[in-house]
């Protein structure tokens, strides 16, 4: 499958680990892929087969702080956009749908929000919710396997907490096997998502996991951090046409989370799919996923 990577100088100066997959057409309609937390930014094989058939072009890049892309200390959600536009612009891509998975999911929706010139459309994949803006309204922990909970504890603990935390937790991430995913990750897999991890997928999974934290687990602790932060834009501000797709028996990411945005979001078409997990509600459905994705979208607008 057509992969290449490249290293990419923001004009600030820091390094991002940028991938471009699919379709090499330099025509092709382009979709930025947000991947989860803790993930590099290698794109899962089956998702590229699919762009591949549908003649799309993926980009992605691992976020300040994981692989070889350079931290950025304090970044919001928001921040991603910076990366977002500064990317596109300097490949001579003039608009772009874009999806997130899981801890990818706020920066995909933060680039609907923030770059509605450039973004035609968004679906986000078993994305997690703000916690600061949901306070009132979200149980946000509630239904999360223990290990989330302790992790995301840690988080409003404080970076002093979380950063030992994970620091611990990358140990059983640098070398892992897709066999090795069950056992470490065993309070976060329901039996429906357990049955993907021994496919290709589970290959994938486990070396997104080791590229994400060969350096450091900085961009994991900067993630988590985020997440608990506010976000830095509104959610009903986003005017493009926005995909939830959200599994009942998740255990990262509540089945609530989804619930809660699909509500949040004037635009929002809500999957919210009953006895799928967090891995299989996207696994099992990518073409679904991306057609529905390319089959909605919207004329870009420009900012205020």
């Amino acid at each position: 499958m057509t992969s290449t990577s490249q290293q990419f100088t923001c004009a600030d100066g820091r390094e991002l680990d940028v991938r471009l997959s699919g379709s090499d057409e330099p025509d092709a309609t382009v979709v930025i892929y947000h991947p989860g937390t803790p993930s590099s930014g290698r794109v899962p094989d089956d998702l590229v087969r699919v762009a591949q058939e549908r003649g799309l072009r993926l980009l992605s890049w691992s976020r300040p702080g994981y692989s070889t892309s350079t931290r950025q200390p304090g970044r919001s959600v928001a921040d991603v956009t910076n990366d977002a536009r500064e990317i596109l612009d300097r490949l001579g891509i003039a608009t772009a749908f874009t999806i997130g998975w899981s801890g990818g999911g706020p920066h995909a929706l933060a680039c609907a929000a923030l770059m509605p010139d450039r973004i035609r459309g968004v679906a986000s994949l078993a994305g997690v919710a703000p916690y600061r803006e949901s306070i009132d309204s979200l149980n946000w922990m509630a239904g999360m396997g223990q290990d989330n909970i302790d992790e995301f504890g840690a988080a409003l603990a404080g970076e002093s907490v979380l950063a030992p935390a994970l620091a611990a937790a990358r140990e059983g991430l640098v070398a892992i096997t897709a066999d090795g995913i069950v056992a470490e990750m065993e309070s976060l897999l329901p039996d429906v998502d357990r049955g993907f991890i021994g496919s290709g997928f589970g290959e994938d999974l486990a070396a997104s996991f080791r590229e994400s934290v060969s350096v450091s687990a900085d961009g994991w602790v900067d993630d988590d951090v985020a997440f608990t932060r506010p976000w830095g834009f509104d959610l009903a501000s986003i005017t493009v046409p926005v995909a939830i797709w959200q599994g009942s028996e998740d255990l990262m990411v509540p089945f609530s989370h989804g619930q809660w945005l699909a509500a949040a979001m004037p635009f929002a078409r809500a999957n919210l799919i009953e006895g799928e997990g967090h891995l299989s509600v996207v696994v099992g459905s990518i073409h679904d996923i991306i057609d529905d994705l390319i089959a909605h979208p919207s004329s870009p607008s420009p900012l205020p």
